[in-house]
């Protein structure tokens, strides 16, 4: 066995956007459970190489790989960096994605456009090579939003990206019938992660967080643990959508 070459018992998770929010600590929560795990970044390669080395620290494995979601060329080449370093991959978790808001009347078509290519054209061309890749047992994890339930005006654009997510991830599951691989999407609500927080005012924040019956807004590290939960034991949870948001829909 070569030294870049990890033990064949030990799973292999892919996490894009995994240099920052819930797609880092869900990178990290990952490696706690014993996945060795390629960190996707977009840009920020510092972030990512911070993620990598919080979860070597903690002895795990793990490697960053950038590459734009949306291009599909680069994310190929980020499984074949996943399989030449660790021998395959088992789960995906695809955690990449933008969101800008404002109503539709006024919403920007580039705005528009770069949601559409990140969060629509992204996940179909990671679901398209997980697909290809996985091993059996596997599992493909995409995220949706709460937000597609509560009808809030100023999301009409985001929350129509994120019902594109949940159409891919229910028919995928059936497309993938007798291959052994569950695909789900999880959707968070109000999770305090800069995406959420970026342009929203104490008091806007606190009038969110006191919508849950928890009264609290969401963290990475509770979404993270869904996560964990799919990608691990729940082989019987599958062409689903887990709304992760304290009871607040």
């Amino acid at each position: 066995m070569s030294e870049r070459t990890v033990p064949a018992s030990r799973r292999v998770a892919v996490v894009t956007g995994g240099s920052r929010g819930i797609g880092r600590e869900s990178a990290e929560r990952l490696a706690t459970d014993g996945f060795s795990v390629v960190v996707n970044y977009a840009g920020n390669r510092t972030e990512a190489e911070a993620a990598v080395a919080a979860i070597v620290a903690a002895g795990g494995e793990a490697f960053a790989h950038q590459a734009d979601v949306a291009d599909e060329v680069a994310i190929a080449a980020l499984f074949d960096a996943a399989e030449e370093r660790f021998g395959g991959v088992d789960v995906v978790v695809h955690a990449a994605g933008v969101m800008t808001l404002a109503p539709l009347v006024d919403t920007d078509l580039d705005a528009l456009d770069r949601m559409h290519r990140t969060n629509i054209r992204g996940t179909f061309v990671v679901d398209q090579q997980a697909a290809r890749r996985l091993r059996e047992g596997g599992a493909i994890i995409n995220f949706s939003s709460s937000v597609l339930s509560l009808s809030l005006p100023g999301y009409s654009a985001y929350a129509a990206t994120k019902g594109a997510v949940e159409a891919m991830t229910l028919i995928l599951a059936r497309e993938l019938r007798g291959r052994d691989i569950t695909v789900n999407a999880v959707a968070p609500g109000p999770t305090a992660t800069d995406l959420f927080l970026k342009g929203k005012d104490e008091e806007a924040v606190e009038r969110i967080a006191a919508q849950a019956p928890l009264e609290r807004l969401g963290t990475p590290k509770d979404i993270a643990e869904v996560i964990s939960f799919l990608a691990g034991p729940a082989r019987w949870v599958n062409g689903q959508v887990v709304r992760a948001n304290g009871g607040i829909v």
